[in-house]
């Protein structure tokens, strides 16, 4: 086995929600097939006793285990399954160098070595193991569905599909040869730049201050990761943001091109409001076309539900979490 790296993770409760009575809390490592350790809340349930049914949640992307994820796998775990939410390869407590970079291989990989971890705990039922994906991670949470005949089920909340943000900009505006090549000579240069450094430079995260004229998605994302809502210090969109180059990769993988080989169950849910509401409507599309196993997919859309109400409920309970025990509980089985 490779060299795995020795974390040191934090042990109080750290989370932007409050811990909850109805379930025990620990902290676990696992690893990827690539040797990087990565760092996850587990959530198991005191009712409940033998084996259970779980789940491994990630996302949203630039957000860390104690923000979006930890609050849908601690939820979850009150409703019965055993859950972990896990930092990605690269960022928050995870290990991986350097740090915050993304990667569409890496990153998918990262949801099968929590099924990897999932499949041998001693109290999983390795017949009975299903994925939540937020935002960027909810495209990759189809990917991995695509590819990992364990998932029995997935969830794919508030999603971004990441090649194509990448590689199109946001609403598709910048879908041309020539902005591309732009883009990548850009990111070309900011290599050379790195390399002759010697470090890695930061994007930086959500913007702040806001300007007034700000377009409303990015209001959006202030409100959720630059306020007492949704701020954590490990986070990279509250704080220094990702690498510069670190979603190079993304713009030549369409992380989506098997998704309508998707066998198993797939929720697909957004909010109806919401500025990346496209990338849902799309992958479902896509999804089901030419699947014949179209009949346990479903798109739900959420009445006046914003991007960043999937991530916490947005103060109006947004996220649809009875919906949400009812399909792993019946697909689960």
């Amino acid at each position: 086995m490779a060299y795995m790296e020795e974390l040191t993770m934090t042990q109080e409760w750290d989370k932007t929600f409050p811990k909850s009575d109805k379930m025990e809390h620990s902290k676990v490592t696992f690893h990827n097939r690539y040797g990087i350790t990565l760092a996850a809340d587990l959530y198991l349930p005191k009712d409940k006793e033998g084996k259970l049914p779980a789940i491994a949640v990630c996302g949203p992307f630039g957000a860390v285990k104690e923000q979006a994820s930890g609050l849908y796998a601690q939820t979850m775990a009150e409703r019965g399954f055993l859950t972990i939410a896990f930092d990605p390869s690269f960022t928050g407590e995870s290990g991986g160098e350097p740090r915050y970079m993304a990667s569409p291989d890496i990153n998918t990989e990262d949801f099968q070595a929590a099924v990897d971890f999932l499949s041998l705990h001693p109290r999983v039922d390795s017949e009975r193991i299903g994925i939540i994906g937020i935002c960027g991670w909810g495209g990759m949470a189809l990917n991995a569905a695509a590819l990992d005949t364990r998932v029995k089920a997935t969830v794919a909340s508030t999603m971004y599909d990441m090649t194509r943000v990448n590689a199109n900009g946001y609403f598709d505006s910048e879908n041309s040869a020539d902005a591309r090549h732009a883009k990548r000579q850009a990111l070309n240069a900011q290599r050379l730049k790195d390399y002759q450094n010697g470090t890695y430079a930061l994007g930086g995260g959500v913007v702040d201050p806001l300007p007034e004229d700000a377009p409303f998605f990015v209001k959006d994302y202030y409100d959720y990761y630059k306020t007492s809502r949704g701020y954590h210090p490990r986070s990279l969109n509250s704080n220094g943001g990702w690498n510069v180059i670190g979603c190079m990769s993304f713009m030549n993988q369409p992380i989506l091109q098997y998704s309508n080989e998707i066998r198993s169950a797939v929720l697909v849910m957004h909010g109806e409001k919401a500025h990346s509401c496209y990338f849902s409507r799309d992958a479902y599309a896509n999804m089901v076309k030419d699947n014949p196993w179209s009949a346990n997919k479903e798109l739900l859309i959420i009445p006046d539900a914003v991007h960043t109400d999937l991530y916490d409920g947005g103060g109006k309970n947004a996220i649809p979490f009875d919906r949400l025990e009812e399909f792993f509980t019946t697909n689960l089985n």
